[in-house]
């Protein structure tokens, strides 16, 4: 039996529920004594919107197997657009753990309203036995910890970026007011605009966290991020610019890169 499949397994769940409905139907589910799994950590927040992808990230990194948010219904937000960013945030992590080995099946959204104990009760259990089935977070093993961290860091790092937080925050503007001149942008080419930055910094993001500890080659970058060498050339040489990344040594003809941001840097 397979420790994903093994039926000792109880995962640690983090849940972030919005005060106005997510939270009051988990009330409901109490007072009504709906019975659900015990696994999920309950954090109350005044709106799904104040979540932030780091804080999910922060979440893997230490250790917990699976995180859920949930919201109000769109449309019925109690601040009136809040869970459209949330969406908006959401479906950007997802594109950004899509690019890892610990993929985007440990994080999941839901709305969930005040009225709906019963449905939060059955979202929490569905979610629970999801994680059962994937087993435990890599960060708690001791073979794939190592390759975990410097993913999940990178990821988390590509969120603190000015320019992704940036982006996630202009559809409106993108979309639909427009530009001062008056230029729209298509819903299609907005995520495509987002989606090929997250890639870009997710790279970037991950040269540097591999190069913290000790500097690396073009062709371990490329080996690790599984992309052509071509292209981490091209991101190095963006790196460098900014001087987020140097030169370190030479080994024979091989040039080999040093990470030079610190902790909290962007």
């Amino acid at each position: 039996m397979t420790e994903a499949a093994s039926s000792d397994f109880e995962p640690k769940i983090l849940g972030f529920l919005c005060n106005w409905c997510s939270y009051a139907g988990a009330d409901l589910a109490g007072v009504s004594r709906i019975q659900y799994p015990p696994n999920a950590k309950i954090i109350r927040v005044m709106c799904s919107a104040r979540i932030d992808p780091v804080f999910v990230i922060e979440g893997l990194l230490s250790g917990i197997d699976g995180v859920i948010i949930t919201g109000c219904h769109l449309g019925d937000c109690h601040y009136q657009t809040g869970n459209y960013h949330t969406q908006r945030r959401f479906d950007a992590l997802m594109e950004a753990l899509s690019h890892t080995s610990i993929g985007n099946e440990r994080i999941h959204l839901e709305w969930v309203s005040a009225s709906e104990g019963k449905r939060f009760g059955e979202v929490i259990t569905d979610f629970t036995n999801h994680i059962k089935e994937l087993g435990p977070n890599p960060m708690n093993s001791s073979d794939g910890a190592d390759d975990a961290m410097t993913e999940l860091r990178a990821v988390k790092r590509l969120f603190e970026t000015h320019s992704t937080r940036t982006l996630i925050g202009k559809e409106e503007e993108l979309v639909e007011k427009g530009n001062v001149y008056g230029d729209k942008l298509e819903l299609a080419g907005y995520k495509e605009l987002i989606r090929k930055n997250i890639e870009a910094e997710y790279i970037r993001s991950y040269i540097l966290e591999l190069s913290r500890s000790r500097p690396k080659t073009v062709k371990e970058c490329a080996d690790k991020l599984r992309i052509p060498t071509k292209r981490v050339i091209f991101e190095i040489s963006v790196l460098m610019r900014n001087n987020m990344l140097a030169l370190e040594s030479m080994d024979g003809t091989t040039p080999k890169f040093q990470s030079l941001v610190k902790d909290g840097d962007a």
